[in-house]
């Protein structure tokens, strides 16, 4: 399998990039959504800890369900066309549309809101099932450790290329045709075509499993001490990926704000410093990961993280456009290599026979923990010379500054250290099966 193959890339890459649509429409769009259809932030908190909560219970059972049917392919096909189903379902919930089922009224909008609140949780266990649990198994499955590295670079520029995407049509579907009904009926279309065309496109499972174990004996799995005794090669690198996770999703979620409203690059100055940020931090991306694999992980990991730093030190003293648009390519650029050889090392890492089970705890460090803890640090350093600002729900709150920098690149300093760890157990192992 060290030649993937035209057939498993264009899997990966049309799985993998419309996946990545639907989770950008569900992190970034929804929350906008539910308070156009509530004009309530309320709403909002308890929409993102529920999906999250969703997409981190659905990964765990449904990674070891895949897992003990030996199936990836059905679950990824069908889980695809029942989330574009889902995504369409939004369509119906916006009060005073022509397609709304709830009404018009402060009470159609209370209803309005839980309904999409509710409708995210569906989504989310459709989406966490097709692509964290059976998307990320497949990739594992379909792929060596000589090719992982060349494989994840792809994989990691996706989420990027998604944002791009969604934030030129949603103007073209939400804003010229005066609602969202378009918008959901298109993504919620692709999405499921992409499910339709993945029954014929992926190639048949070869899913290599632990036969003589219950299902929820594969649950909980990767919990046991045992297994992370076992498994200390894997369970670092989980804990160097959550202290970079932590790391990112200190600026990430305020990011666009920080650049329009504090460094005062807005409207077409804003469009030209993204674009350009995120297309090269792409290709740089993308032309590193065809070498990653020959050069070795190992040279590259904390390098990437250094960068990464670099980055995020050079935004903590930016002021100008220029200056912000090489800073973002050096941070974005250190953010997606480092997270394709994170992400390689882990699939490394990964027992062939566990890799459904163990999505689950990959989601715990990834994401769970990161959402839970990151945003909140970064909303602390505001306090450094705090100032408020309205946002787009109408809600005072603090407005993000620099500092939130700093703890950016506090948690990637962090992160080195069970990295380098990692390198001088996985050193030792190697020497112990030399002699």
């Amino acid at each position: 399998m060290n030649k993937i193959g035209i057939r498993r890339w264009l899997s990966f890459i049309i799985a993998g990039i419309v996946g990545q649509i639907a989770w950008a429409i569900e992190n970034m769009y929804l929350n906008v959504y539910v308070f156009h259809c509530t004009q309530d932030y309320i709403f909002i908190p308890i929409m993102t800890a529920a999906s999250a909560a969703v997409a981190t219970i659905t990964t765990l059972f449904m990674g070891a369900l895949s897992d003990k049917l030996k199936r990836r392919k059905a679950f990824i096909a069908f889980g695809y066309i029942l989330w574009g189903i889902s995504i369409i379902a939004f369509a119906f919930l916006e009060p005073g549309s022509s397609a709304s089922i709830v009404g018009v009224g402060a009470n159609a909008a209370f209803v309005s809101g839980t309904l999409i609140v509710v409708m995210d949780c569906v989504m989310t266990f459709f989406g966490s099932t097709a692509n964290d649990a059976a998307f990320n198994a497949f990739v594992t499955d379909n792929t060596v450790d000589e090719n992982r590295g060349k494989v994840e670079s792809v994989l990691s520029v996706l989420p990027m290329v998604s944002m791009i995407i969604i934030v030129v049509l949603q103007g073209m579907l939400v804003v010229e045709n005066k609602g969202w009904n378009i918008f959901f009926y298109v993504f919620g279309g692709l999405v499921l075509v992409v499910g339709i065309v993945c029954i014929f496109l992926l190639p048949k499972d070869h899913v290599i499993s632990n036969e003589n174990r219950t299902y929820f004996g594969n649950i909980f799995y990767g919990f046991r001490p045992s297994v992370i005794k076992n498994n200390k090669l894997l369970y670092i690198t989980f804990l160097g990926f959550l202290s970079f996770n932590i790391a990112i999703q200190i600026f990430f979620p305020y990011f666009m704000v920080y650049i329009q409203n504090v460094l005062g690059i807005v409207e077409g100055n804003f469009t030209i410093t993204l674009g350009v940020v995120l297309v090269i931090a792409c290709i740089i991306t993308v032309v590193f990961g065809l070498f990653m694999d020959r050069i070795g992980k190992n040279k590259i990991i904390i390098p990437s993280l250094l960068v990464t730093a670099i980055g995020a030190f050079l935004f903590f003293i930016a002021k100008d456009m220029i200056f912000t648009i090489i800073s973002g390519i050096v941070l974005m650029s250190g953010y997606m290599v480092t997270t394709a050889v994170i992400g390689a090392k882990i699939r490394d890492y990964t027992p062939k026979d566990e890799t459904g089970s163990l999505q689950g705890i990959r989601m715990i460090f990834a994401v769970l923990l990161p959402m839970v803890t990151g945003p909140y640090i970064g909303e602390a350093l505001f306090n450094i010379n705090a100032q408020t600002y309205e946002n787009e729900y109408g809600k005072i709150v603090l407005q993000p500054n620099n500092f939130m920098f700093l703890g950016v690149i506090f948690f990637l300093l962090l992160a080195i250290v069970p990295i380098t760890i990692l390198i001088i157990k996985e050193r030792e192992a190697r020497e112990q099966a030399a002699e």
